[in-house]
């Protein structure tokens, strides 16, 4: 007789009755989910395979039909990166196989525009510290209070879509920080109106010590100086938007299992890759600006450019033996150098009275140690311009008691790129305001140098917005701002099919490095090769690149060169532009 015959047959007990409800209860939910017939089948592959940790193939199997992680709540915390600012610090947790586990963390500082710390381009100071941490602690409250409970049950895989939700919060934010703005600008203008009118002292101009007031060309004849544009209004608290897309990002990397790299690649390229291309690293050799000791505030940033063909380890091992026989040199008594220090941005900071000097000095030691500068190794200067302007006498300081006005400027830098022929591109030459002197310096030095754009490139705080470029500017450095999703930076990227690409790096974790590979950028700009944080990331590339030669899938990058270097190219009927994008 069956069970359930005697069941219905006998006198069975009230509890008897629900246990065995319960058993077909539990047999139905498990048959419904294909329990058995799963168990079944892992049980005969691993009788076949006998593998020696048996739970732990158990739980390979059953981790591979566990549901997609989802993301249970972000955190965040103040931190100090390595030049010692306060941070921004989130992390992810995840819902994995029913239980919560924090994935991933990533670090965000706030200033990341290109500027000066504190400084807008007309020199004024615009923000301190007090600042800094307002806007730390709103970025803080909006992850705490909006974007976590916003993001909570998203699959962190699914970037494009969290970046979608991110760039909306952002733009809604944006906007009640314009209006307020303008709120107060109105309060402001309508006090000025109720005020007393004052007399306006007129502005004569300064006569020229040397001409004095002859007939002769002095600074009556001189072009007035085009006013600085206003800074964009910052976002208070936009590093929420960069640090949380950033994150999410590497969460979803480590819940695939696949470096960030990849994974950025995956965003932009659907097919996988059989060939990858690393960026060519740009190092910061020499730093003789207004931070110096010496008079010289022309040359921020000397910049050593190899060729695509060596690769990450041998041109990281030549610039440190570059900056080592560098130092030896300035030991010596043929120059007559300030103090040597480090810079901000870890590079050989050393105080000179001419910008000759500097640029001597990077000559004899790479002839020290043949090196093939001119040819595989290309300088770059960054000028910054934007910082060396003395709006009282409408003349750029290049050196300390000497102003020159923009027009003087080309002159200087058509005579520096032809005594050093090694120079093949100027960063941020003059401000972006000074239209005539970039079209002026392009017609006279455009075929034998570059000129890049990096805090003249106009940048707001929304990068779709962004204004038009100086006149010849043929390479751009963007940076992944602390406002810009990982999907904005990605498709800024795109924009410049045609173009040489650089990214560079500043203030932050490692990531830098994985986003300028996976984007498919030309050039990496990592600073100098002095520092903890800094070094970091150059041996995150070489980690890099390692992989991919492992792999056999590591490409020869092809980088453009400047178009005196393509004369055959020119005769063809094709040109060069290129594009720099940047971190900091």
């Amino acid at each position: 007789m069956s069970y359930k015959g005697f069941v219905s047959h006998s006198k069975v007990s009230k509890q008897d009755q629900e246990f065995y409800d319960l058993k077909n209860k539990a047999a139905e939910y498990y048959r419904s989910n294909g329990v058995p017939q799963k168990i079944e089948s892992v049980l005969n592959e691993m009788f076949w395979q006998k593998p020696n940790d048996l739970y732990g193939y158990l739980a390979n199997y059953f981790s591979r039909l566990s549901c997609t992680p989802v993301i249970s709540k972000i955190t965040g915390r103040e931190v100090f990166d390595g030049r010692g600012l306060t941070a921004v610090q989130t992390e992810v947790h995840c819902i994995i196989r029913n239980e919560e586990k924090m994935v991933c963390s990533a670090v965000m500082g706030g200033s990341c525009d290109g500027l000066a710390d504190g400084m807008a381009e007309s020199g004024e100071a615009v923000s301190n510290s007090d600042q800094q941490c307002l806007s730390n602690t709103t970025a803080l409250k909006w992850i705490r209070e909006h974007l976590s409970p916003m993001l909570q049950g998203f699959n962190p895989t699914d970037q494009n879509y969290v970046d979608k939700i991110l760039r909306d919060f952002r733009m809604a934010r944006y906007l009640e920080h314009k209006d307020s703005l303008d709120r107060e600008k109105e309060l402001s203008n309508e006090t000025v109106s109720e005020a007393p009118p004052q007399a306006t002292p007129t502005l004569t101009p300064a006569k020229d010590k040397k001409n004095g007031d002859k007939g002769k060309k002095g600074n009556s004849t001189e072009k007035l100086l085009p006013p600085a544009e206003p800074p964009e209004p910052r976002l208070p608290g936009a590093t929420a938007v960069g640090v949380v897309s950033l994150v999410v990002a590497k969460t979803a990397a480590r819940l695939l299992g696949a470096p960030l790299y990849r994974h950025i690649t995956s965003l932009r390229v659907l097919q996988a890759q059989n060939e990858m291309h690393l960026p060519v690293p740009m190092i910061t050799i020499l730093s003789c600006g207004k931070n110096s000791m010496g008079k010289l505030n022309l040359l921020e940033e000397v910049i050593l450019m190899p060729s695509s063909s060596q690769r990450v380890r041998e041109v990281i091992g030549m610039g440190l033996e570059l900056q080592c026989e560098m130092r030896r040199v300035l030991n010596g008594s043929a120059y007559k150098a300030g103090p040597i220090g480090v810079s901000d941005e870890g590079a050989l900071q050393v105080g000179f009275e001419h910008p000759e000097q500097a640029l001597d000095l990077v000559t004899e030691a790479c002839a020290n140690l043949a090196l093939p500068l001119g040819s595989d190794l290309r300088l770059a200067i960054n000028c910054a311009a934007q910082g060396l302007m003395d709006y009282s006498r409408g003349k750029y300081e290049v050196m300390s008691g000497c102003h020159k006005s923009p027009d003087e400027l080309v002159d200087m830098y058509e005579g520096l790129i032809n005594k050093y022929p090694a120079i093949k591109s100027l960063i941020d030459p003059f401000r972006k305001e000074d239209v005539d002197q970039w079209e002026r310096l392009t017609s006279v030095i455009g075929q034998s140098c570059c000129l890049i754009a990096d805090a003249a490139s106009n940048l707001c705080p929304r990068w779709s917005d962004a204004k038009p470029l100086p006149p010849g500017v043929t390479e751009v450095i963007n940076r992944h701002h602390n406002d810009m999703t990982i999907s904005d930076l990605i498709q800024s990227i795109e924009e410049q099919k045609d173009a040489e690409t650089i990214l560079a790096a500043g203030c932050g974790d490692t990531s830098i490095v994985d986003l300028a590979v996976g984007s498919g950028v030309s050039f990496l700009k990592l600073g100098g090769m002095r520092g903890g944080e800094r070094m970091d990331k150059y041996n995150r590339l070489i980690a890099i690149e390692e992989e991919l030669e492992q792999e056999g899938i590591l490409g020869a990058g092809e980088i453009k060169q400047p178009l005196s270097d393509l004369s055959e190219t020119f005769n063809s009927g094709s040109g060069c532009d290129s594009v720099t994008i940047s971190t900091k």
